[in-house]
């Protein structure tokens, strides 16, 4: 290790940038830029492209692969998705880091949630203050930084920001993979909480719909006839419903059915949709296999059809001793500038089980203190930006000055 530098002139860039990001941060969250709006995507990567441009390196636009979708009806479709930024400066450098974040929200552009209201002088509240808006400033800001230091030299990057994360990146993960693959560790800008607390280790997740088909008939005259499709897919609910605990950490959502029509006529159809949290990979399989079990004896019923479609997109992300390590060193810049840095594991997932899952190791938690995110109440605390950009600057200065390991080459040690 080298001798200490507390890099103050380096900080010294960000100490009056807060009513700048601010101002970034209100205009960013002005505009709608929900999953599905494209129109709205394609603004706010405009927007992004813009202001990442000028950290000197070449900024570009990857179109994100379609993903297949069940509508309301039953029918399978491939649903277009917003395009990625990504941008590389240095690739050949000693340090090489992957910053990845999002610019999609889950508000729709019909949604009441549009607008902002400052809660205080430090609170704003607004869609996408801190989910990850916020985020994206604090990464922007600390390359800002690095460009600016003796050492940006030592410190190579790949940015990657999706338009897909809150539906689950399945136009993109293939993007984060490759990109982490030419990483040595990762920095992730979705939001800590109030207090910084990060996000350790990460259960994993997938996304499903069960399509049931059944038989229309008269529900008077020839209900014996029909073959109603919302009473299987009921029996189907219930059942898995019960797997909630069956293995430990898992846990099953029934979010949505649809299906039938008019009251006065047997349902033909009938869609679940779920989700499934999972602590352990193996419990993947599990679950799949109970799943398909039961949809196996209502499908060899006569005159239904069952069918399973979706997967887990977010494999587990465990605390690993390259991922401890990244979290020490961060815990030490962390007090360099007077912070605490705390951490514990969550049910809630995000790209950074992806990145994990390709074998560096990865913070995610590295954007704005906020909360209530995924809600109107969602917000963002303003002290924040500046404070958590000098966080992720110090630490990859660190890094790149050799005052703290490398999380890359303790992951290198580890897959020897």
């Amino acid at each position: 290790m080298t001798k200490s530098n507390n890099f103050a002139s380096d900080l010294a860039y960000l100490d009056d940038k807060r009513p700048a990001m601010t101002e970034a941060l209100r205009a960013w969250c002005a505009i709608n830029s929900g999953s599905g709006n494209l129109d709205g995507l394609a603004a706010m990567h405009c927007a992004l492209s813009d202001a990442f441009s000028g950290l000197g390196a070449d900024v570009e636009s990857v179109a994100s692969r379609p993903h297949q979708i069940v509508t309301d009806d039953g029918q399978k479709k491939e649903q277009q998705v917003g395009n990625m930024l990504r941008l590389v400066k240095r690739p050949q450098a000693p340090v090489r880091v992957l910053l990845s974040g999002h610019m999609d929200t889950v508000f729709p552009i019909d949604h009441a949630f549009q607008g902002e209201t400052f809660l205080d002088d430090d609170t704003l509240n607004a869609p996408g203050a801190a989910d990850m808006k916020g985020g994206l400033l604090v990464m922007l800001y600390a390359l800002q930084a690095i460009e600016r230091s003796s050492l940006a030299d030592q410190i190579g990057y790949e940015v990657l920001i999706n338009a897909d994360e809150e539906i689950g990146s399945h136009g993109s993960a293939h993007m984060l993979t490759e990109a982490a693959k030419r990483a040595q560790f990762a920095c992730v800008y979705e939001p800590a909480l109030p207090d910084g607390t990060l996000a350790g280790a990460r259960k994993g997740s997938g996304n499903f719909a069960a399509v049931f088909s059944g038989k229309s008939a008269h529900a008077g005259r020839e209900h014996h006839l029909g073959r109603n499709a919302i009473a299987a897919a009921a029996e189907f609910v219930t059942a898995i419903d019960q797997l909630t605990g069956a293995r430990e950490g898992l846990t099953v959502n029934v979010a949505k059915v649809d299906g039938g029509g008019p009251l006065n006529v047997v349902p033909n159809n009938a869609i679940v949709r779920f989700n499934v949290r999972l602590e352990q990979p193996d419990d993947a399989a599990w679950f799949e296999s109970e799943v398909r079990s039961i949809l196996k004896r209502i499908d060899e019923r006569d005159g239904y059809g069952a069918e399973l479609t979706g997967g887990f997109t977010r494999p587990p992300k465990p605390m690993t001793p390259s991922l401890l390590a990244f979290f020490n060193a961060l815990k030490a810049a962390g007090a360099d500038l007077g912070l605490a840095i705390d951490w514990k594991p969550t049910g809630g997932c995000c790209d950074g089980n992806n990145i994990a899952a390709a074998g560096i190791p990865v913070i995610d938690t590295l954007g704005v203190r906020g909360a209530n995110i995924h809600s109107a109440q969602e917000y963002a605390k303003l002290d924040s930006l500046v404070e958590r950009a000098k966080l992720s600057t110090l630490v990859l200065l660190k890094i790149a000055a050799g005052e703290l390991p490398n999380p890359g080459a303790i992951n290198n040690q580890e897959t020897a």
